[in-house]
């Protein structure tokens, strides 16, 4: 490979650690600079590099911009209406007594397809304590298994913005790498909650004092604990008893969602049942993914008849407007706000929190335009070219180059989102040397970025301290078992090889 252009991806990857975990710049900025570190190191002009870097990132934006942001609004809805709890308690109903993990893993994983992490698992972090007050144990083997079940979408399935700016990126087919995200999640599942029986019980015993007193036992309201490493102290609200949230996971009596506040005289209190709080989720995903496969049955009746005397059915043409992304993340949203917010919720209240998700969203879609104009660069300087024909020499399944990648970036730097956009910036030059598909590569990436979670990543803090585990036992409980799946995805993705 020429020394030059090796040179000028290693210093524009090194740009992207360095700037974020040394400065007090984020990875937008971060993949910028990247982007102008590699095109000058690889000898083109400065002109010529702006050029690539605002055409990289507007074509990027240009498909997946939209979907990111309405993404993020429809979950910012579940949050504050109520639904995501509801969401939750429904599956502790459908999986049991004694098969409280699956159900917290399972309810983790539907809710944090369209909703963050962090705010996802503060949400149900109050059921899994009730859970735990209940059978008086088994709390940290509850958390874990709902942290990593929210790993697990978060980072395979879009609409999760992560995997959405790898789609765009890559081009992969976004009702496909729905598909297959979900299958990846389904299949991994039960590493999650074999871990977390297996670990759990370990750690009961290093749960942190204040946090045991609030699951277990009484505790002052509002007990404030240190979050390590940041300053800042976390709220561990609990109740009279000690436990947080509703009484156990059929309460339906519980308190309405605080963030509508009191229903006016007159009204009922608000509740949202589990069948409509799956609409605003479903619908959408269901759309999309009829969409692309009357899509691809209606490609394979143009090869069979002629391109010449095909006509698309007028069903294939429907779908293929509704099942846009754009276009079913739109009902989604409208049947968020219409279906699951009361009707005495006001509009400035509604569109402040439509607000909020919009200024969550920007980053991730900032982000994820320059991780568009980082891999314009590469491409353009040809980086990407000599790359591949390099790795095509290597003994080595070529869907391991993305895959490891976005390993290495999340081990870097910590954010899985960061980790899987940069890696997907770095493949879309390559797809045509690796000879993989853009749906394995947009696989791998976000397969990739699950490793390892630990102090550089926020998500760590938020479940540790939730959880209550500090030092080594964070690590052999959250780090492990994000591992855990990071080691269990390779085997699906070299078998997904084969297929796809």
């Amino acid at each position: 490979m020429d020394l030059q252009l090796l040179a000028a991806l290693v210093l524009g990857i090194a740009a992207i650690v360095v700037i974020v975990l040394r400065t007090r710049l984020d990875a937008f900025v971060a993949l910028l600079v990247a982007s102008l570190v590699t095109g000058f190191v690889a000898g083109a002009s400065a002109t010529d590099v702006l050029d690539w870097i605002t055409a990289g990132f507007g074509s990027t934006l240009q498909s997946i911009g939209i979907v990111i942001g309405l993404g993020v609004g429809i979950g910012k809805i579940l949050e504050v209406s109520g639904a995501a709890d509801a969401l939750a308690r429904s599956f502790v109903r459908a999986f049991g007594k004694g098969r409280e993990e699956w159900a917290m893993a399972g309810s983790g994983a539907a809710v944090s397809v369209p909703v963050f992490c962090d705010s996802g698992y503060v949400i149900m972090n109050p059921l899994a304590r009730s859970i735990a007050r209940r059978r008086r144990g088994g709390y940290v083997a509850l958390a874990l298994a709902l942290g990593c079940g929210m790993t697990l979408t978060h980072h395979l399935v879009p609409p999760t913005p992560g995997p959405l700016g790898v789609a765009g990126i890559l081009g992969a087919d976004l009702g496909a790498l729905v598909l297959a995200g979900m299958v990846f999640s389904l299949i991994l599942l039960p590493l999650v909650v074999i871990y977390a029986r297996w670990m759990g019980p370990r750690l009961e015993a290093d749960m942190l004092p204040e946090v045991r007193e609030a699951v277990y036992g009484t505790a002052p309201a509002g007990a404030a604990a240190r979050t390590p490493g940041t300053g800042t102290a976390t709220k561990v609200a609990t109740g009279g008893d000690g436990a947080t949230g509703a009484d156990g996971p059929d309460a339906e009596s519980a308190d309405p969602h605080p963030a509508l506040g009191p229903a006016p005289d007159g009204a009922p209190p608000h509740r949202v049942s589990a069948p409509l709080a799956f609409l605003p989720l479903v619908v959408p995903l269901l759309l999309i993914v009829a969409n692309t496969v009357t899509t691809a049955i209606d490609q394979d009746r143009k090869g069979a008849i002629g391109s010449e005397d095909y006509e698309p059915s007028r069903f294939a043409e429907v779908l293929a407007f509704v099942g846009d992304p754009v276009i079913a993340l739109i009902i989604g949203m409208v049947l968020a706000v219409y279906v699951l917010l009361p009707r005495w919720t006001p509009r400035e209240r509604v569109t402040g929190w439509l607000a909020e998700a919009a200024a969550s969203a920007g980053l991730v879609i900032l982000i994820t335009g320059a991780g568009g104009a980082f891999g314009s660069v590469l491409r353009e300087t040809g980086v990407g070219d000599e790359l591949a024909e390099a790795i095509s020499s290597w003994n080595m399944p070529a869907v391991l180059v993305p895959f490891l990648v976005a390993s290495l970036v999340r081990i870097a730097q910590g954010s899985g989102t960061v980790a899987m956009i940069t890696a997907a910036s770095v493949t879309a030059p390559l797809l045509d040397g690796l000879g993989i598909s853009a749906l394995l590569a947009a696989l791998a990436c976000c397969a990739g970025s699950m490793v390892l979670s630990y102090f550089n990543d926020s998500y760590f803090w938020v479940v540790t301290r939730f959880t209550g585990l500090d030092g080594m036992a964070a690590i052999r409980g959250w780090s492990g078992i994000t591992t855990t799946v990071w080691l269990g995805s390779l085997p699906l993705l070299l078998v997904a090889s084969v297929i796809l």
